[in-house]
C-alpha cells in the first residue's frame, strides 16, 4: 500500500505591535499584542524545501510592523486595525510572496491572545464547493504565476493532484 504524501506545511510567526481601534469614530486605548500568525501552505514545486527562503520573506514583511504602533504604519494609517483588517491585509501579502517562492496560501489565522484568533480559508473564501475553487484558485494565482515562473496548469494540477488523493 502506498502512503498517501500531503505538501502541507504549518509556519508559524510572532509579530509584537500596538495598536488602537477606532469604534464609532473615536479611537480606543492604545494596547499591545504579541500576535501568533500561522499559515498553511501547500508546496507547488517538486524539488527539495527550502524553509529558510519561505521564512525570510515573511520575517522581512513582518519586521515592517514588529514593535511598532500599527496606526503610524502602512496601510493601518488608514484602515482601522482591526483583527480581521491586519489578517486580510497580511493575507494578501503573504499570499504575493509565497506564491513567487512556488507555494500557494491555504490558510491564514492571527491570533491577538491565545484565545481569540480570525482565520481566512483560501480554500473556501470564494466558494462553497472545492471543484469551484480550484478554479477560482487557478485563475486567481494565474497573475502570480506569470510573475514567478510558474505556469497556472502547474498551480492547477498541483491543487487538483492535492484535492484527489484526499478523497
Amino acid at each position: 500500500m502506498t502512503e498517501k504524501r500531503h505538501q502541507q506545511y504549518k509556519f508559524k510567526f510572532y509579530l509584537n505591535a500596538s495598536h488602537s481601534i477606532y469604534i464609532n469614530g473615536e479611537p480606543g486605548s492604545r494596547h499591545p499584542h504579541t500576535w501568533e500568525i500561522s499559515i498553511h501552505l501547500l508546496k507547488m514545486r517538486n524539488e527539495f524545501i527550502k524553509f529558510s527562503s519561505i521564512e525570510t520573506h515573511i520575517e522581512s514583511l513582518l519586521d515592517e510592523y514588529q514593535d511598532k504602533y500599527l496606526n503610524d504604519v502602512e496601510p493601518f494609517n488608514t484602515i482601522n486595525p482591526t483583527l480581521e483588517n491586519i489578517c486580510t491585509y497580511f493575507k494578501n501579502r503573504i499570499r504575493e510572496l509565497v506564491n513567487c517562492e512556488g507555494w500557494i496560501l491555504l490558510l491564514i489565522e492571527i491570533s491577538e491572545t491565545p484565545a481569540r484568533s480570525y482565520v481566512i480559508n483560501l480554500l473556501s473564501e470564494e466558494s462553497n464547493t472545492n471543484m469551484d475553487n480550484i478554479d477560482s484558485q487557478r485563475m486567481q494565482y494565474q497573475h502570480y504565476m506569470n510573475q514567478c515562473k510558474l505556469t497556472a496548469d502547474d498551480v492547477a494540477e498541483s491543487i487538483i493532484k492535492s484535492f484527489l488523493d484526499d478523497k
